[in-house]
């Protein structure tokens, strides 16, 4: 095989893959009774803290998505360079599978709406409580460190209600 049906089949696989990923994606937008809808209002006016740094994660991630797409995608891009945007891409999915497999942990163990963003620096870990408890803190941040085998620093941050 020509290198560049490698390249073809290698982006088709990826792009069916995340496009399967997305699709099976519960749908936040459900139809809500009455009762329902005050009680999820509610809800969203707790977490307006959480919901605004996801959106704002989601859109930068997004825009380095897409900036890897196209030197996927690239003509004159060299096969090094195409090489690193789709390590890197496995990268970012794996980074934002492990903060999704992380907020659902806290929120089991904890119960507690919280935002986690791994990042170069370390692990931001934001919980909506409005007291600040620091054994509480210190028990997220090694809760957090116990999901990873070498050192993480690792920040929580209390936000209130």
């Amino acid at each position: 095989m020509k290198k560049q049906n490698i390249w073809a089949l290698t982006l088709f696989s990826l792009i069916l893959v995340l496009s399967v990923y997305y699709i099976t994606l519960p749908n936040e937008y459900e139809v809500i009774s009455k009762d329902e809808a005050s009680v999820s209002v509610n809800e969203l006016e707790e977490n307006k803290v959480i919901e605004t740094l996801k959106i704002e994660k989601n859109e930068n991630k997004t825009k380095k998505e897409k900036e890897l797409h196209k030197v996927l995608t690239k003509e004159d891009a060299t096969k090094e360079e195409k090489n690193n945007a789709y390590e890197e891409l496995k990268a970012l999915n794996v980074i934002k599978n492990k903060e999704e497999e992380l907020e659902l942990k806290i929120k089991d163990k904890f119960n507690l709406d919280n935002y986690v963003e791994i990042n170069d620096e370390g692990i931001k870990v934001v919980l909506i409580k409005n007291e600040h408890n620091e054994s509480m803190a210190s028990e997220i941040m090694d809760f957090v460190q116990e999901n990873f085998e070498e050192k993480k620093y690792i920040t929580v941050k209390f936000e209130k209600e």
